[in-house]
């Protein structure tokens, strides 16, 4: 059976097949950069907590401090 020429809604289907593995590429690409920004920004909460964890630590040593040397605000 011979080939038949391609037909203009062919071509457009191909177009927009191309155009889809473009846009699946992208997407792709943007879901790492994503889960990248997301681990980020985890790590970047923890911080947060141990920093806050640190400082709660200091105020109740500062405080133990005034205590013992009987300082008043």
């Amino acid at each position: 059976m011979a080939e038949e020429p391609p037909t203009i809604v062919l071509e457009y289907l191909r177009r927009i097949d191309r155009k889809v593995d473009v846009i699946d590429e992208r997407v792709g690409r943007l879901e790492l950069r994503m889960l990248s920004i997301d681990h980020h920004l985890a790590g970047a909460h923890m911080t947060d907590v141990g920093q806050t964890s640190e400082i709660e630590r200091l105020k109740s040593r500062d405080d133990r401090i005034e205590r013992r040397l009987e300082l008043g605000e």
